[in-house]
């Protein structure tokens, strides 16, 4: 059975090896912060105020406080939107798309939005989104539409590269310009209205 990729954090300057209790709060506070106030209003400060411990070992593992929003974010997002495996490719994604948007319906998908909003101005935030979660991630999905292509459900020629952005891209596009709400509704209109353009019977529950 193939199992879903390990996102590993890896300290990005030199130093001490870093203190997992530490790091763990460090990332919890500044979840606990962005709850209640944006990622532009926050400061390494007031994290390090909160968690109790120094700016200094703040800034020894992240250097910025977009990174720890970045490493904070995929902790929390990671075990809440799993791609399972025990289920057929079609309701797999199916669910792994419901999962996602219920996600991003609350204050992850505000954090989200602002890391990306973060990134129009700053290019290397953007570049750490991608590299920390967005990459891993689309491997993820890659890999289940790979075998959701090899069980004949959709056919052998579809783009697989096309057919994530066409599955994924909505919830983001709803999540960024806030036109429809991000909801259960959403997730299954979208499911019963792309599957049989796939040639794929829509899963039970999605119909």
């Amino acid at each position: 059975m193939t199992r879903e990729p390990v996102v590993l954090q890896k300290a990005r300057t030199g130093g001490r090896p870093r203190n997992e209790t530490t790091r763990r709060l460090i990332l919890s506070t500044t979840l606990d912060l962005l709850r209640k106030e944006t990622l532009q209003s926050l400061s390494v400060e007031a994290i390090a105020r909160e968690a109790s411990v120094s700016k200094a070992t703040i800034y020894r593992w992240w250097s910025s406080k977009a990174l720890i929003a970045i490493d904070a974010f995929i902790e929390h997002h990671i075990v809440r939107t799993p791609m399972r495996r025990d289920v057929s490719p079609g309701q797999a994604i199916a669910e792994h798309l419901l999962s996602l948007t219920e996600q991003y319906a609350g204050w992850p998908g505000r954090i989200v939005a602002q890391i990306l909003a973060e990134a129009q101005s700053d290019p290397d935030i953007g570049r750490e989104f991608r590299e920390r979660f967005h990459y891993g991630r689309r491997a993820v999905v890659r890999e289940m539409l790979e075998e959701w292509r090899r069980s004949g459900e959709i056919g052998s020629e579809i783009n697989v590269e096309a057919l994530m952005d066409l599955l994924y891209a909505p919830i983001y596009m709803r999540l960024i310009l806030g036109h429809a709400p991000l909801d259960e509704k959403f997730v299954k209109d979208h499911v019963a209205f792309t599957y049989p353009l796939l040639g794929a019977p829509v899963p039970p529950g999605f119909a």
